[in-house]
């Protein structure tokens, strides 16, 4: 056995035995119950088209204001049309009825869709207290206002995001978030653009006469990304050029937002395909500054650039310094960047044992979420491989397991005890977080190409307690998008968390953070760092329910 193998082999053991040191949260997977038809038609062909891998986007949100979260699916459509001409190609948007079960209510709604989708961004861009959609793809680009009736109307051309360019192109559009960058109020919208792709143009990669593969990124050109400004009368102006934003170009996969240097202003990270990531620090007056190659989150340790998918920008070690999680393709590990103040990150991918733990796996959704409600985040990443060929790889390969890892409140990482997670074999997508079924923890929904979703639900531990917080700006956004979150427990232990709806890869997530206590019975203090600058503070709070709190 090789040395390199051999310490391999001795991290996984050793990760193992830790394991049984931590409570793992019980998690079954409840979609075949929740009555929940819908299937992720990629339209996959034998010509390999490259947008066939990519698509696969999912919200949670509560679209009817029941306090219910329902479930919105990005979907496909057929080659060459690219055009949704049969009901199995729809987006659907499932209304939640309470007890893990759902109803398609996508007609009634609205939200079919257009063209060829890839992902999907929740937020209430208006401030009417009704949450928005945003749908980003490969031919059209859509937004959805929440009429408050329980349907949407499109209002892309009028509100001006359609992402056509002067000359009638519409780039590849992969993910986008909802985010407050000028603190006035309003939130806006930041799209990532992938590549200039044609399927006319589609070259042949593989070998002829015997298998044809989807191609590598550095056959296509890459893109710049989009940043659309709120200008609070149900319209956006394009300041992707006067922003800096538009003059960096990337072959953009993910986006996240935190404000990673604690200024005050909301900064931008967006993972690439193959070339180097984006970090945009925000620089309060309109503009952004590309720091990532200077704050360390560019490259990977080895000074490489990653095949880099999904991403979330979250305090996964409560020092109150939002750090990076992103995933990748497998043999390239999925990196991990602490943030250490005054603007720098370190990789501690191998310090933490995720680059062991995550060698072997392709990612796209991930999420730093506390599964098991010990007050430290976990890592859980939905994965599975580009490629299917089986001339080129097993099904192992392919089809791969999604991965929770729990936090050991040290910097390390440890497997979780989850065998029925580990045998749902799969070529995942994305990853949207919220608590379908009111009962405090986590459920979780993944999407699958060619098959139908997974829904995990996490069961509540003897003895754990818990809080979810949800923020309602009056002065800042009305999601309260971008407020940090202070939670000291009964028992001394500090927390952070910041509000985001924008998690993983094309998905987005409920904006409720939510705290796990452990064995602490109360909440000793909370303090809430507004975007509007307003600071504010709440002491003595029962645990074990949702706590709304209003900007003072």
């Amino acid at each position: 056995m090789g040395a390199a193998v051999r310490n391999t082999f001795l991290c996984l053991l050793c990760a193992t035995i830790c394991a049984a040191q931590l409570r793992s949260p019980r998690i079954e997977n409840l979609a075949s119950s929740a009555a929940i038809p819908f299937v992720l038609d990629n339209c996959a062909t034998e010509n390999k088209y490259l947008i066939e891998t990519m698509t696969g986007g999912v919200a949670v949100f509560d679209y009817n204001n029941d306090g219910l979260l329902d479930i919105y699916f990005v979907n496909g459509a057929p080659h060459p049309s690219l055009e949704k001409n049969n009901p199995r190609y729809y987006n659907r948007l499932y209304r939640n009825l309470g007890h893990l079960r759902f109803r398609d209510v996508t007609n009634q709604a609205g939200v079919a869709g257009k063209g060829y989708g890839m992902a999907v961004a929740t937020g209430d861009y208006d401030n009417d207290g009704w949450i928005d959609l945003f749908v980003a793809g490969v031919n059209y680009n859509v937004l959805y206002r929440n009429r408050g009736d329980g349907t949407f109307e499109d209002v892309t051309e009028r509100a001006g995001v359609s992402g056509s360019w002067a000359n009638g192109f519409k780039p590849w559009s992969v993910g986008a978030a909802w985010l407050d960058y000028d603190n006035d109020g309003d939130l806006d919208l930041f799209v990532v653009n992938y590549v200039i792709w044609d399927y006319k143009k589609e070259a042949f990669c593989g070998e002829p006469g015997r298998y044809r593969a989807y191609c590598h990124p550095k056959y296509y050109a890459g893109l710049p990304n989009t940043l659309y400004r709120n200008n609070g009368d149900g319209t956006f102006t394009d300041v992707s050029a006067r922003s800096g934003i538009g003059q960096h170009v990337g072959k953009g996969m993910a986006v996240a937002v935190a404000d990673y240097d604690l200024d005050g202003w909301l900064d931008i990270f967006v993972t690439n395909d193959t070339v180097p990531n984006f970090l945009f620090r925000n620089l309060g007056n309109g503009r952004f500054e590309e720091v990532a190659l200077l704050a360390g989150v560019a490259l990977n340790d080895d000074g490489r650039a990653l095949s880099s998918m999904g991403a979330d920008f979250r305090d996964f070690d409560n020092d109150g310094r939002p750090d990076i999680l992103v995933t990748a393709l497998t043999n390239e590990t999925f990196p991990l960047f602490r943030n250490l103040g005054k603007g720098l990150f370190m990789d501690v991918t191998y310090p933490s044992r995720l680059g062991a733990l995550t060698l072997s796996r392709g990612g796209w959704g991930c999420g730093i979420f506390d599964l098991n409600y010990d007050g430290h985040k976990d890592l859980f990443i939905a994965n599975g491989d580009v490629q299917n060929n089986v001339e080129l790889y097993s099904s192992r390969r392919s089809r791969q397991p999604n991965t929770l890892l729990l936090n050991r409140g040290d910097g390390v990482f440890i497997p979780a005890a989850a065998p029925q997670l580990e045998a749902s074999l799969a070529q995942h997508r994305g990853v949207a977080f919220g608590d379908l079924d009111g009962d405090g923890w986590l459920e979780i929904v993944v999407t699958r190409l060619g098959e139908g979703p997974e829904i995990w639900k996490t069961y509540p531990i003897e003895g754990y307690h818990w809080l979810a917080l949800r923020l309602e700006g009056t002065r800042s956004n009305r999601d309260g998008i971008g407020a940090r979150v202070r939670l000291v427990t009964s028992d001394g232990r500090e927390q952070w968390n910041h509000v985001t709806t924008s998690v993983g890869y094309a998905s987005a997530s409920d904006r409720v953070l939510y705290f796990g206590l452990g064995p602490a019975t109360r909440v000793r203090s909370i303090e809430i760092y507004w975007p509007s600058g307003v600071r504010q503070t709440l002491s003595e709070i029962e645990p074990d329910r949702y706590l709304t709190v209003r900007e003072r």
